[in-house]
């Protein structure tokens, strides 16, 4: 039977101070629920009376409960001088309703002295008087001991007070936190396993301790308390950390979805939870909540408005991805060649990158991934992969725009259809004072129909992006469900100055997908023109059913 590993995520809370991320009460509660589905059992919600929004949004879930997660309510000890039953910070905590509080409180004494103002053994007294209240409450406490680690190393006798004082007062577990995130794995292991050497020997009654159900107790350990690790990414190393911590005994662990956070961010969850469950072997969710990993991490990026990290282990569109024709041959023949799991088991997709140092093997792969079979004798391989190569010696770049690939093999093939033709656009700017504005007048022909059309843009792209729409959308009105998404400008041979050649990527989407069509020319409006166009075209595709969404990222 596999060990059972409790993931606890905390992007509502610790994840919002992510320089750049926002959350809304709608945010919250939306990405609140996307956990929920992945079945992640802890999901920490925020501080209640920090804000109007945390308190707002404890009630919504009152009202409309999750399905399975635990809504954990989050706040720090009672002030130095009160008693936590009249501290008021505390009142919101109880409010919130929340079965579940996660309470942190300073284990590193130059905190306690520098930033609390206060002795150590009133801050002890906080912990225990904080814990012990919530307790009597009827609240079930874990314990974030911030600055674990700094703390240990500093003045490892305290620290350890800080821990017990928590284990005493009634917390269940106490979490091991490297808030600074300067710790390296080989000293987590250390201090890991010392900490949990020493509350091995703690003796802490049954009655101290309110089992959870189901059990997250230990058998035959003398001390009921168990080990959480709570680890952030300033050294580059917050997911070694925190696999390194659960090596050595720990049994709850707590990070973010794609590892947003303060200043470097906090473990990443995407990346924890499968190495957790298929190469660890550790029970954290099931089978078929873990295929939804992908989708969920690419959610939650459209709903806190960051573009997602194509790199990213696991889950990012590259990480399945083969792009050298060596490689391509070899994964045809047996995928395990160049990849280390199934990327389906995590809701990801293999990839064919097509580029200039491609084969045969990877036109063959490529189109196979549209549901087009062609044969390696198919005179119209060669063609591709020579329009391929001469296009990209222009500057072209279908490594990052797949949708402008699919066409070029769609009209290789004699597969792609026109849907209008563009005979010409003029952009115009205008600057009165600090404001600028374009207009852009576009001609082009639907069927045999001419149409001449303009429209007004905050830019002159803006400004062509809207022409073309206007123009279309009586013909094509899924058009008005079609925005651009991303718009990337890159000067090939920066020594022509303001003759240099530009290439432009825009990024589309339908709501449900996206896709990435590519332009070049000397002129930047023609580049972006020529993207803009064939990222309408390929919408259109998609919106008949022609195109298979794996080149698209899903949402």
């Amino acid at each position: 039977m596999k060990n059972r590993l409790w993931i606890y995520d905390t992007t509502l809370r610790d994840g919002a101070q992510c320089e750049g991320l926002c959350l809304s009460l709608e945010d919250k509660v939306r990405i609140a629920r996307q956990l929920d589905s992945l079945g992640i059992p802890f999901i920490e919600g925020g501080w209640p009376g920090a804000n109007p929004k945390d308190v707002q949004f404890f009630w919504q879930l009152k009202e409309q409960p999750l399905i399975q997660a635990e809504v954990v309510a989050f706040c720090s000890t009672r002030r130095p001088g009160k008693t936590a039953a009249n501290d008021e910070m505390l009142q919101p905590i109880l409010s919130a309703g929340t079965r579940w509080v996660t309470l942190f409180g300073k284990s590193w004494d130059l905190h306690v002295i520098e930033s609390l103002k206060t002795t150590l053994e009133e801050n002890l007294a906080m912990i225990r008087d904080t814990i012990e209240y919530l307790r009597s409450q009827g609240r079930r406490v874990i314990y974030d001991a911030e600055h674990w680690f700094d703390g240990y190393k500093h003045n490892p006798e305290y620290a350890i007070k800080t821990l017990m004082a928590a284990a005493n007062a009634g917390a269940e577990w106490l979490v091991l936190c490297d808030t600074n995130g300067g710790t390296l794995p080989d000293e987590v292991s250390q201090v890991v396993r010392d900490v949990a050497g020493i509350i091995e020997t703690w003796d802490i009654s049954e009655s101290e301790i309110h089992p959870p159900q189901p059990p997250l107790i230990k058998e035959g350990r003398k001390s009921k308390i168990q080990l959480g690790i709570h680890t952030h990414n300033d050294s580059g190393v917050a997911v070694a950390n925190a696999l390194a911590g659960v090596r050595e005994g720990v049994t709850m662990v707590q990070g973010t979805i794609n590892g947003y956070g303060e200043r470097c961010g906090n473990a990443n969850l995407c990346s924890l939870i499968p190495n957790f469950q298929l190469k660890l072997g550790y029970d954290c969710i099931q089978d078929e909540q873990l295929a939804k990993l992908t989708q969920v991490s690419r959610s939650v990026s459209e709903i806190v408005n960051l573009a997602p990290d194509d790199h990213a282990p696991f889950v990012g569109l590259s990480a399945f991805a083969h792009k050298g024709g060596i490689h391509v041959s070899a994964v045809a023949k047996n995928p395990l060649t160049y990849e280390h799991l199934e990327p389906e088991k995590i809701g990801n997709i293999r990839r064919i990158v097509i580029s200039d140092q491609s084969g045969l093997s990877n036109v063959l792969a490529k189109a196979k991934t549209f549901g087009i079979e062609l044969d390696r004798k198919n005179p119209a391989c060669r063609q591709i992969l020579e329009k391929l190569k001469d296009l990209e010696s222009q500057g072209y770049q279908f490594e990052g725009a797949e949708a402008s690939f699919e066409l070029l093999m769609r009209e290789a093939l004699e597969k792609r259809q026109r849907w209008f033709e563009i005979h010409g656009f003029q952009v115009h700017c205008d600057k009165v004072g600090e404001d600028c504005t374009a207009l852009a007048t576009v001609k082009l022909s639907v069927n045999g129909t001419n149409i001449l059309e303009c429209a007004e843009g905050n830019g002159p792209v803006s400004a062509l992006d809207a022409a073309l729409r206007k123009a279309l959308v009586n013909f094509y009105p899924a058009i008005a469900h079609f925005y651009l998404t991303d718009y990337k400008v890159r000067i090939l041979d920066s020594g022509a100055g303001t003759g240099a050649k530009t290439r432009v990527l825009v990024e589309s989407s339908n709501h449900q997908q996206r896709w990435t069509t590519v332009g070049v020319s000397t002129n930047i409006l023609d580049a972006s023109c020529q993207a803009v166009v064939e990222g309408l075209e390929y919408g259109l595709v998609l919106e008949n059913q022609e195109a298979i969404p794996l080149v698209c990222r899903v949402h």
